[in-house]
């Protein structure tokens, strides 16, 4: 299992939606794009009862403890806990971060969904190892998002905290760039990866364009 450290915690985070591309295997997702040079990765699925997430969950978690790479669950503590995830990512109408980390313990990581400068600033005040901000484009696998903020949205919100920012929504290989130069240490994507025709070489192209950085951008 990969140390919790903030060195972790930048260039691709794939999250893994079995809604967004239904036919291919999320397992097969997480293996190749782990073999390609991925390390970061989330369980996401919005609908599944427990049970059926957690028969999702556990095979997915086994798969990245043998690869070496981080599992990340979405939303759920006791999912998370259940199948010993490295930790786990909360929105805006989730549990708040001292209680996810009272239930977590301090050794699990723990990000938070911002979408815009206020939500950063009381983000960063709760002490998480991670922010989730955007999103950035229009979402490819989300209708009910938020505002659309751009790369703007982005740099405003860079100068107000230290932790490690993913970007997310709507980004494509070609747009990487502009998103790391606009502050992002990595970048969370979905959609551009589970659809992709050639995952492997999706995600070997991806982190060509995202030299890890050696501080947050200030």
């Amino acid at each position: 299992m990969a140390p919790r450290t903030s060195s972790n915690l930048n260039r691709l985070y794939i999250i893994l939606d079995p809604s967004v591309c239904p036919e291919r295997p999320l397992i097969d997702v997480l293996t190749t794009s782990a073999e390609a040079g991925a390390t970061l990765f989330q369980y996401r699925n919005k609908t599944a009862s427990m049970k059926e997430a957690y028969h999702e969950a556990l095979p997915l978690r086994q798969a990245a403890a043998k690869a070496g790479v981080l599992f990340i669950v979405n939303d759920r503590c006791d999912l998370a806990l259940a199948v010993d995830a490295d930790g786990v990512h909360v929105g805006q109408g989730d549990l708040p971060l001292d209680l996810a980390r009272k239930i977590m313990g301090p050794d699990k990581l723990i990000g938070i969904s911002t979408h815009n400068p206020e939500q950063v600033k009381e983000a960063s005040a709760g002490q998480p190892d991670y922010l989730g901000f955007g999103p950035i484009f229009t979402p490819g696998s989300k209708l009910d998002h938020d505002p659309v903020v751009g790369l703007e949205g982005l740099r405003a919100i860079r100068r107000l905290t230290s932790l490690p920012v993913f970007a997310i929504g709507g980004i494509q290989i070609g747009q990487v760039g502009d998103v790391m130069e606009a502050g992002a240490d990595g970048v969370a994507v979905i959609s551009a990866i589970l659809k992709a025709a050639d995952i492997r070489e999706a995600v070997r192209t991806f982190l060509s364009r995202m030299p890890t950085p050696a501080s947050p951008a200030s």
